[in-house]
Protein backbone atom coordinates (compact mmCIF):
# COMPACT_ATOMS: atom_id res chain seq x y z
CA UNK A 1 0.00 0.00 0.00
CA UNK A 2 1.30 3.44 -0.76
CA UNK A 3 1.51 6.18 1.81
CA UNK A 4 -1.58 7.89 0.41
CA UNK A 5 -3.73 4.75 0.39
CA UNK A 6 -2.48 3.92 3.90
CA UNK A 7 -3.46 7.39 5.08
CA UNK A 8 -6.88 7.14 3.42
CA UNK A 9 -7.45 3.70 4.95
CA UNK A 10 -6.44 4.92 8.39
CA UNK A 11 -8.60 8.01 8.23
CA UNK A 12 -11.63 5.99 7.06
CA UNK A 13 -11.03 3.43 9.81
CA UNK A 14 -10.54 6.12 12.46
CA UNK A 15 -13.69 7.96 11.34
CA UNK A 16 -15.68 4.75 11.50
CA UNK A 17 -14.27 3.86 14.92
CA UNK A 18 -15.26 7.23 16.40
CA UNK A 19 -18.81 6.81 15.08
CA UNK A 20 -19.30 3.33 16.54
CA UNK A 21 -20.17 2.38 20.11
CA UNK A 22 -17.08 1.43 22.12
CA UNK A 23 -17.67 -2.34 21.85
CA UNK A 24 -18.28 -2.16 18.09
CA UNK A 25 -15.19 0.04 17.61
CA UNK A 26 -13.06 -2.46 19.53
CA UNK A 27 -14.48 -5.30 17.44
CA UNK A 28 -13.78 -3.36 14.23
CA UNK A 29 -10.17 -2.72 15.30
CA UNK A 30 -9.70 -6.41 16.15
CA UNK A 31 -11.14 -7.50 12.79
CA UNK A 32 -8.96 -4.96 10.96
CA UNK A 33 -5.87 -6.42 12.64
CA UNK A 34 -7.01 -9.96 11.82
CA UNK A 35 -7.58 -9.12 8.14
CA UNK A 36 -4.17 -7.45 7.95
CA UNK A 37 -2.39 -10.45 9.50
CA UNK A 38 -4.25 -12.92 7.31
CA UNK A 39 -3.96 -11.09 3.98
CA UNK A 40 -1.32 -8.38 3.96
CA UNK A 41 1.09 -8.65 6.89
CA UNK A 42 4.30 -8.60 4.82
CA UNK A 43 5.23 -6.72 1.66
CA UNK A 44 7.41 -8.52 -0.86
CA UNK A 45 10.49 -6.29 -1.20
CA UNK A 46 10.59 -4.22 -4.37
CA UNK A 47 6.92 -4.82 -5.20
CA UNK A 48 3.45 -3.74 -4.11
CA UNK A 49 2.55 -7.38 -3.43
CA UNK A 50 1.62 -8.25 0.13
CA UNK A 51 0.95 -11.61 1.69
CA UNK A 52 -0.19 -12.84 5.03
CA UNK A 53 -0.82 -15.88 7.12
CA UNK A 54 -3.50 -17.09 4.68
CA UNK A 55 -0.90 -17.64 1.96
CA UNK A 56 1.56 -19.26 4.39
CA UNK A 57 -0.97 -21.61 5.99
CA UNK A 58 -2.09 -22.54 2.49
CA UNK A 59 1.24 -24.31 2.08
CA UNK A 60 0.04 -26.95 4.57
CA UNK A 61 -2.19 -29.35 2.61
CA UNK A 62 -5.83 -29.65 3.78
CA UNK A 63 -5.26 -28.51 7.39
CA UNK A 64 -4.01 -25.10 6.25
CA UNK A 65 -7.07 -24.53 4.07
CA UNK A 66 -9.41 -25.59 6.88
CA UNK A 67 -7.62 -23.33 9.37
CA UNK A 68 -7.75 -20.26 7.13
CA UNK A 69 -11.43 -20.85 6.34
CA UNK A 70 -12.26 -21.09 10.04
CA UNK A 71 -10.31 -17.91 10.81
CA UNK A 72 -12.06 -16.09 7.95
CA UNK A 73 -15.41 -17.34 9.24
CA UNK A 74 -14.74 -15.56 12.54
CA UNK A 75 -14.83 -12.23 10.70
CA UNK A 76 -18.24 -13.16 9.27
CA UNK A 77 -19.58 -14.16 12.69
CA UNK A 78 -18.47 -10.85 14.16
CA UNK A 79 -20.04 -8.99 11.22
CA UNK A 80 -23.31 -10.78 11.95
CA UNK A 81 -23.07 -9.78 15.61
CA UNK A 82 -22.57 -6.16 14.52
CA UNK A 83 -25.84 -6.29 12.57
CA UNK A 84 -24.61 -6.50 8.99
CA UNK A 85 -27.36 -7.29 6.48
CA UNK A 86 -27.96 -10.85 5.28
CA UNK A 87 -27.05 -9.78 1.74
CA UNK A 88 -23.67 -8.48 2.90
CA UNK A 89 -23.10 -11.62 4.99
CA UNK A 90 -23.80 -13.74 1.90
CA UNK A 91 -21.28 -11.70 -0.10
CA UNK A 92 -18.75 -12.22 2.69
CA UNK A 93 -19.40 -15.96 2.69
CA UNK A 94 -18.95 -15.97 -1.08
CA UNK A 95 -15.54 -14.32 -0.69
CA UNK A 96 -14.47 -16.96 1.82
CA UNK A 97 -15.85 -19.71 -0.44
CA UNK A 98 -13.91 -18.41 -3.44
CA UNK A 99 -10.77 -18.15 -1.31
CA UNK A 100 -11.24 -21.73 -0.10
CA UNK A 101 -11.72 -23.04 -3.63
CA UNK A 102 -8.65 -21.17 -4.87
CA UNK A 103 -6.63 -22.47 -1.91
CA UNK A 104 -7.64 -26.06 -2.61
CA UNK A 105 -5.72 -26.05 -5.91
CA UNK A 106 -2.19 -27.31 -5.21
CA UNK A 107 0.56 -24.73 -5.81
CA UNK A 108 -1.59 -22.46 -8.03
CA UNK A 109 -3.86 -21.91 -5.03
CA UNK A 110 -0.94 -20.63 -2.99
CA UNK A 111 -0.22 -18.04 -5.66
CA UNK A 112 -3.93 -17.20 -5.85
CA UNK A 113 -4.00 -16.58 -2.09
CA UNK A 114 -1.49 -13.79 -2.55
CA UNK A 115 -3.80 -11.96 -4.96
CA UNK A 116 -7.32 -12.83 -3.73
CA UNK A 117 -7.58 -11.30 -0.26
CA UNK A 118 -10.95 -12.44 1.08
CA UNK A 119 -10.44 -11.00 4.55
CA UNK A 120 -9.53 -7.53 3.25
CA UNK A 121 -12.55 -7.68 0.93
CA UNK A 122 -14.79 -8.72 3.79
CA UNK A 123 -13.45 -5.97 6.03
CA UNK A 124 -14.26 -3.44 3.29
CA UNK A 125 -17.81 -4.84 3.06
CA UNK A 126 -18.13 -4.61 6.85
CA UNK A 127 -16.89 -1.00 6.90
CA UNK A 128 -19.31 -0.01 4.14
CA UNK A 129 -22.20 -1.66 5.97
CA UNK A 130 -21.33 -0.06 9.31
CA UNK A 131 -21.00 3.36 7.68
CA UNK A 132 -24.44 2.92 6.09
CA UNK A 133 -25.89 1.89 9.47
CA UNK A 134 -24.34 4.98 11.06
CA UNK A 135 -25.88 7.25 8.40
CA UNK A 136 -29.28 5.68 8.99
CA UNK A 137 -29.08 5.95 12.79
CA UNK A 138 -27.92 9.59 12.81
CA UNK A 139 -30.45 10.87 10.30
CA UNK A 140 -33.28 8.44 10.84
CA UNK A 141 -33.10 7.51 7.17
CA UNK A 142 -30.47 6.60 4.62
CA UNK A 143 -28.84 9.46 2.69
Amino acid sequence: MTFLSNALHLSATEALDTALPRDAAATHARLDALARVMDSAVRVPGTNVTLGLDALLGLVPIAGNIATTLISSYLILEARRLGVSKFTLMRMMGNVGVDSIISAIPLAGNIGDVFFKANRRNLALLQKSLQAQQRISTTGRER
